[in-house]
């Protein structure tokens, strides 16, 4: 049971999520506001009235440390900083949320999302390049996997422990191969740039593209370009980087960019089938995989020759078993990474 009023914020770019457990371990509320982040803090912190015993964050990149979750003081706070270029789109935004939230005089815990994959194989950390650059393969959305991790063995047993694939669907979107509830493989590798398409970032590409794009664009425009105009807004011919629109249009472009979306996690789940020699378990996560019949369904339909199917009742209806009859079991569990930082300040204070 929590012994504190634990404050967990999600600070993006341009918005702010936030969660406060109370002493009791109960949630008190949850509050997203999408208007900019001083907007969002002030609003935050006259909704919250006082100030908590602790504040935990999502850092969205923690570089090389294996460690799920640190105290920041200076030293931690510039170290963040440097990491700044590795996750452009996103530490910037969780740093100013840091910032902000030291006008509340308590400890804060940064809590990383790279820090569930760092026990990965070699062969899924290692990037096909001369290591004298000193890049690697890091991963991301690692505190929603965790928390899938922990839920697994409530819903599975036993059978928790075996080839799991786990799909976090969202604006931005990646998947995980567990075995023994920790991370394998996933497909976001060396930024949140990569993987698998998703709203704005295109997921891998060859890189003679980027080579090609770079004799065009200066490096803050290809910048721009590789995190603000490419994926689904971008195969949509611009019409909308939002699954929940592009499942509404009756364009060519939408219904192309929808299909493409279903192809690449498919693609993804076929390559961690053939990594692992089969999958006993999909799991689908993320605001897209939790509320999304449509996409889950053109997914999972041709992925019977690995034995999942859906039972179209409990998929229209979100049930947590979507599985048919005959199927493995096909999983919703919705993301929840404030419990997963919750969990994480409570561990940090009793070591």
């Amino acid at each position: 049971m929590a012994l504190l009023n634990i404050l967990t914020v999600n600070s993006g770019s341009s918005s702010l999520k936030a969660s406060l457990f109370t002493k009791d371990g109960r949630r008190n509320f949850r509050y997203e506001h999408l208007d900019g982040q001083q907007v969002a803090y002030d609003a935050l912190m006259r909704e919250i009235g006082r100030a908590p015993d602790m504040i935990g964050h999502r850092i969205v990149h923690g570089g090389d440390i294996a460690e799920p979750a640190r105290l920041v003081d200076d030293k931690e706070r510039a170290r963040l900083e440097s990491l700044v270029p590795l996750a452009p789109l996103h530490l910037p935004g969780n740093l100013l949320g840091l910032d902000l939230c030291s006008n509340f005089g308590v400890p804060q815990i940064a809590c990383f999302d790279t820090a569930f994959h760092a026990g990965m194989p070699e062969l899924s950390r290692r990037l096909p390049i001369p290591e004298k650059f000193g890049l690697r393969r890091y991963g991301f959305h690692g505190l929603n996997y965790a928390h899938v991790a922990k839920k697994l063995p409530e819903i599975l047993g036993e059978a928790a422990k075996g080839r799991i694939v786990a799909a976090h669907l969202g604006s931005g979107a990646s998947l995980c191969l567990m075995q023994n509830l920790k991370s394998i493989d996933t497909t976001m590798g060396f930024s949140p740039a990569g993987g698998i398409v998703m709203g704005t970032r295109s997921g891998d590409l060859d890189p003679g593209i980027m080579l090609a794009l770079s004799n065009h664009l200066d490096r803050k425009a290809l910048a721009d370009t590789v995190y603000h105009e490419m994926g689904l807004l971008a195969l949509s011919n611009g019409e909308s980087p939002e699954m929940i629109d592009l499942l509404a249009s009756k364009s060519h472009h939408a219904r192309f960019a929808v299909n493409y979306f279903c192809s690449s996690v498919r693609s993804a789940i076929g390559a961690f089938a053939a990594k692992a020699g089969g999958i006993d378990a999909l799991v689908f996560s993320g605001g897209i995989g939790e509320h999304s019949p449509e996409i889950r369904r053109k997914i999972t339909a041709p992925l019977e020759f690995l034995g999942f199917s859906l039972d179209e009742h409990a998929n229209l209806a979100d049930h947590q078993n979507i599985s048919g009859a005959d199927s493995r079991p096909v999983l919703v569990i919705p993301a929840d990474e404030e419990i997963m930082i919750r969990d994480l300040c409570l561990d940090l204070i009793s070591t």
